[in-house]
């Protein structure tokens, strides 16, 4: 579970060029694109331009470079050439890239055009809730610490946390332990180490915090139609805190 400081730079590596992903599709028209077309996209950009290896592309059969979950999808949605994204829409892109052997996980929801309030609450609350959460990791804390501090924000701003997923660690393998959940009570849980390498990915709900699977056995939805929003990093326990692997330039760390 423990990384090797030569381990932790490689993941750096890895965690820096998966950012880029992200500001390549930061700069996309994304209204009128099929989702088909954006991982499409993803893919060419990261074999071709990056000299990496997409990760979830046959992981667990899956045959595709991301996840694209729409408004009322939670996770695991699958592109799709009849799925065109419109102005008013939420869209979480989850992607990971493989580079040197070790891999990176991140994940970022975009909002299309005009959204409406409510949605645009929710997506900022749900990245508050990610920062929340990284902000608990420092060695000697718990996972408890870490699930306390995203529910308690969600809790706050009258949303509720998916609990059938979780964050994982990560390196060599796409899944590895710990699981780290997205709520908890604090000092419970096991104890946070120097070099330890893991993935915070809090789901939020505007409505219920149940979902329910689709019958392509991929695509996860919330049971009562509502909004759901999610972000994602890869971190590392450093001797003094956290450092963020998968930092996008356009973000300020907050631990």
């Amino acid at each position: 579970m423990i990384k090797t400081p030569d381990e932790i730079a490689l993941m750096a590596e890895s965690g820096r060029l998966l950012a880029s992903v992200f500001t390549l599709l930061d700069g996309l028209a994304l209204a009128g694109m099929t989702t088909m077309a954006v991982n499409d996209l993803v893919e060419t950009y990261i074999t071709d331009q990056l000299h990496a290896r997409p990760a979830s592309k046959g992981q667990y059969g899956y045959g595709y470079v991301l996840n694209c979950s729409r408004n009322q999808v939670v996770c695991h949605g699958v592109p799709s050439d009849q799925e065109r994204l419109e102005a008013g829409d939420i869209v979480n892109f989850d992607v990971t890239l493989e580079k040197g052997g070790y891999i990176a996980d991140s994940s970022k929801t975009y909002m299309i055009g005009d959204v409406s309030p409510a949605a645009r609450r929710l997506v900022q609350t749900s990245y508050e809730a990610l920062w929340k959460g990284i902000c608990a990791v420092r060695p000697g804390a718990r996972l408890g610490d870490i699930g306390h501090a995203i529910e308690r924000h969600a809790k706050r701003a009258g949303y509720s946390v998916v609990r059938d997923y979780c964050g994982h660690g990560i390196g060599r393998e796409m899944h590895e332990e710990p699981q780290v959940l997205h709520f908890g009570k604090p000092g419970t849980g096991l104890v946070l180490r120097e070099g330890m390498v893991f993935t915070i990915e809090p789901m939020l709900n505007q409505g219920r915090r149940m979902v329910r699977t689709q019958e392509d056995g991929w695509t996860v939805v919330t049971t009562d139609g509502k909004l759901s929003a999610q972000f994602e990093h890869s971190v590392a326990v450093t001797a003094n805190g956290v450092r963020v692997l998968t930092l996008r330039p356009d973000e300020m760390p907050r631990a």
